[in-house]
């Protein structure tokens, strides 16, 4: 039987009224064509590191239309597979008036799925998703939006360290750690190449932001995490191979067609006219390690809007400032752009970044103390355990990082407030990373406004250990919140601007979420998968939660 020539994909990324790009990824240099409504579209493939790459931009298409597509790769079809047991992919444009249907979820590991990874990290709660959504048993997001740890570069699998055995000493550092793009290329494939996953993102619109694990564990948690990294013989290595090959995997494809024409490497991409592949690797390089010692170069967050819906989507890991004097979760750069998205006018803003805004106050309050012990708030001694714990435990999300925390809830409050335009009905975060899921909301005295509320869904598959599910319910919504808040003031970290609590939760399933805007308010809820009489490799998509947020405040949040 023959091979196909597709390697991964193809993927359906950036779609809007009138266009649509799909990604995939080619075993050769090609000339890619996707065929819909009589139609073709076709691009070239371009090299980096040897693996070949295509995004093929369809263009003047209908508003509101769901179009059928085949991939031909070097006039062959690739695309569906022969005898596949899924549905057409389809490419569905956006249609003005359409209620926004979202999913999102983040920490996704790339294990089996049989008995024993199911028994380890638990059913993958998108595969569950594609299953069902594959039998018609569930509907078709507009979009799909992944909250971080895509992939796992420094916790790899059994798989993942076979591959690195074939081709260098796993003893030598970085050990099971990944060294290089050739390892990125082949643990994205693990992560992408389940047939139903395969399909589910062959046909609906995903977009991607990165978080820690996708590079390593804290990534970017402080100046002295960052030093000992530079300190090691294989970082540079591993920052460049990262960032690059998280431009070419999940970059490129959030990009709207007006922001590929102000890339630069997709203005080579677009150029190249002249005979043979492209060959991008030294260009890839520059700007992966650009990226990493000089963050305003680049900006990985961005923007999109759904009719009368904001989505601004923050990169909350490499646009840090380490500088301990200005330390910033998002540098100033960073800032400015992010205090200018968030205008009035919109019925309803959504904000995503992987790590959650608002972790429950216990822990909130933890992290806002060791932030200021870690600076010297007690002196050197205590300065030197702090960061020793920041780095231990992950305290490291938005709560420890005062300025940025501060800076953001007054700008967050401002929309509420209406003092940005229009208030909308909700100012709702969207997160991740925490391996556990809930729903927290703001306690807001005026009456008008908007809601602010948080909204969080890890992990979709990489469940917390269950003794440490008890340590995190601890931390959270147990002693931690007093004493947290105690040990907050002793160190004068000032008072957070307002006061949130926990609607729903915590619960710790591997969980996809959806988020769906109807005519009386948004539904929120959570989804695992099953496995019912043992049929390991079909599980059923089974409901967690679900809360209804109403469009008038004066009624409560209701499960």
């Amino acid at each position: 039987m023959a091979t196909s020539p597709l390697v991964l994909g193809p993927m359906l990324r950036h779609v809007d009224e009138t266009s649509a790009t799909i990604w995939v990824e080619t075993d050769d240099a090609a000339t890619v064509r996707v065929r819909a409504d009589g139609r073709a579209w076709e691009a070239r493939t371009f090299a980096v590191h040897g693996h070949h790459y295509a995004l093929v931009e369809l263009a003047d298409l209908e508003p509101g239309a769901s179009l059928p597509y085949e991939v031909d790769v070097d006039g062959r079809r690739a695309w569906p597979e022969p005898d596949s047991e899924y549905p057409a992919s389809v490419v569905t444009t956006w249609l003005p008036g359409r209620r926004l249907r979202l999913g999102y979820g983040s920490c996704r590991t790339s294990v089996p799925h049989d008995a024993h990874g199911n028994r380890t990290h638990g059913v993958d709660a998108m595969r569950a998703f594609a299953l069902a959504m594959a039998a018609d048993s569930a509907e078709r997001p507009d979009l799909l939006l992944f909250l971080g740890d895509q992939v796992y570069a420094d916790l790899t699998s059994e798989e993942m360290q076979e591959f690195i055995r074939s081709r260098r000493d796993i003893e030598e550092e970085p050990g099971e750690e990944l060294k290089d793009y050739e390892e990125y290329a082949h643990l994205y494939r693990l992560a992408w190449s389940d047939p139903a996953n395969r399909w589910l993102l062959s046909t609906v619109p995903t977009a991607m932001i990165f978080d820690d694990h996708d590079v390593r564990d804290d990534w970017n948690a402080s100046l002295d995490w960052k030093r000992k990294m530079e300190a090691t013989s294989w970082w540079h290595g591993r920052i460049v191979a990262g960032l690059g090959s998280y431009w070419v995997y999940q970059h490129l494809g959030n990009l709207t067609p007006a922001e590929r024409a102000d890339d630069g490497i997709w203005q080579r991409i677009a150029a190249h006219d002249g005979p043979g592949e492209l060959d991008l690797t030294d260009e890839i390089d520059e700007f992966a390690d650009r990226s990493d010692r000089e963050p305003t170069s680049v900006r990985w967050s961005y923007t999109r809007d759904f009719d009368d819906i904001r989505l601004v989507v923050v990169d909350s890991r490499a646009a840090r400032d380490l500088d301990p004097d200005a330390r910033g979760l998002l540098d100033a750069d960073e800032l400015a752009w992010f205090d200018g998205q968030l205008r009035g006018g919109f019925r309803q803003v959504l904000v995503a970044t992987s790590l959650p805004f608002l972790l429950p106050m216990g822990l909130h309050h933890v992290e806002a103390w060791d932030e200021a012990i870690s600076q010297g708030a007690w002196g050197r001694t205590p300065a030197r355990i702090g960061e020793t714990l920041r780095q231990a435990v992950d305290l490291e999300h938005w709560a420890a990082w005062e300025n940025t925390f501060q800076a953001v809830a007054q700008m967050v409050e401002e929309l509420a407030d209406g003092e940005r335009g229009a208030p909308p009905e909700n100012v709702l975060f969207l997160a991740g990373d925490v391996h556990f899921s809930y729903l927290a909301e703001v306690e807001r005295e005026r009456a008008d406004g908007a809601r602010i509320l948080q909204a969080v869904c890890s992990p979709i598959r990489n469940p917390l250990p269950r003794f440490m599910r008890w340590f995190a319910v601890v931390m959270s919504y147990g002693i931690a919140t007093p004493v947290g808040k105690l040990a907050a003031r002793s160190a004068k970290v000032p008072d957070a601007p307002f006061r949130w609590r926990t609607v729903k939760g915590p619960w710790f399933d591997n969980n996809l979420a959806m988020l769906v805007d109807e005519p009386d308010g948004l539904r929120l809820t959570w989804h695992t998968g099953v496995v019912h009489g043992g049929d390991e490799r079909h599980p059923e998509l089974e409901q967690v939660a679900g809360i209804t947020v109403p469009a008038d405040r004066r009624t409560g949040i209701t499960a």
